[in-house]
């Protein structure tokens, strides 16, 4: 997998009638990475991608693919991107290898064994002689990343890939980028409203809020190291059991529910509250361990304001 910086964006923003939708942007994605973009409604998220693909203006800032300016010299950027802003448009009267076709015929230098490498990456190799109108959405989907990847982007854009699929769809167009990624070291970025499926489809993920860049964080190191570790104890007598806690060990309980009492401390104390609560007469059926959601994290971060 390649870690080299693919795309570039430096005080990229956007403003519509004196308001700004979109402040200052700057972040760097590498090949070989699916990057995430997550924001409330109004967050800037799509304006985003719009100005990264030239189908809106900047008004200040600047994107670079590959180091290529895309206000500056926007066809020789925008051919090493791969995009889908909206539903991906095929002709429904034709198979999905005659669309391939058709699109191969505006890159030129397309090889046939090209078409035929991108319909095994999505997985359509069993349907691909077949009318796109018969096609579920979830098929759609997927033959528009293979259009979009036919001439080895850099860079593939996705602007909320997911809409309209069901849970099986979402599972299969997740799985597909993640090999993009891997096996052509193409950078991906996705928008989605969707944080469960963003926290298990991407390396890194983006907040955005208010048009402004909340945080960039890795996946692994968000939902790890930085979340508070947090234990529940199933025991029979809750209050009991915080009180025990509190005056033998100085914990606090961050909750307190029907027989069970959730706890912030770190795992070597574990075997510490587990001895107490027995001495104490407290009966202990169980101990797991839970880790904060990336819509918890979300929503601590946005102030509770919902995705979208």
């Amino acid at each position: 997998m390649t870690r080299e910086t693919v795309v570039q964006i430096r005080g990229l923003t956007k403003r519509i009638k004196g308001k700004t939708i979109v402040d200052s942007l700057t972040f760097d994605v590498p090949g070989g990475e699916v990057f995430g973009f997550l924001g409330p409604n109004g967050a800037g998220k799509t304006t985003t991608i719009r100005m990264m693909v030239g189908l809106m203006g900047m008004s200040g800032g600047e994107v670079l693919i590959d180091g290529i300016s895309v206000k500056k010299d926007f066809t020789r950027a925008i051919s090493r991107v791969g995009a889908i802003v909206e539903n991906p448009e095929m002709y429904k009267f034709l198979t999905g290898y005659q669309n391939l076709i058709h699109f191969a015929r505006m890159h030129p230098g397309i090889p046939k064994s090209r078409i035929d490498e991108v319909v095994e990456l999505v997985g359509l190799g069993q349907r691909i002689h077949e009318k796109v109108k018969t096609y579920s959405l979830g098929m759609r989907q997927r033959l528009g990343v293979a259009q979009a990847m036919l001439h080895k982007p850099a860079v593939l854009i996705l602007d909320e890939p997911t809409n309209g699929l069901d849970p099986a769809g979402i599972r299969e167009l997740r799985d597909y980028l993640r090999t993009l990624a891997a096996k052509e070291g193409t950078a991906v970025i996705v928008s989605s409203h969707l944080l469960s499926e963003m926290e298990l489809m991407c390396d890194r993920v983006a907040i955005l809020q208010k048009g402004k860049l909340v945080t960039v964080k890795s996946l692994k190191e968000w939902m790890g190291r930085d979340a508070a570790p947090r234990h529940v104890f199933e025991v029979d007598r809750p209050a009991d059991a915080a009180a025990v806690l509190q005056r033998t060990m100085g914990l606090a309980p961050a909750a307190i529910g029907h027989q069970q009492l959730e706890v912030e401390a770190e795992r070597e104390r574990i075997p510490g509250m587990t001895a107490q609560l027995i001495a104490a007469g407290i009966a202990v059926f169980g101990i797991r361990k839970v880790q904060s959601t990336l819509e918890e994290q979300f929503l601590a971060m946005t102030g509770g304001d919902q995705v979208g």
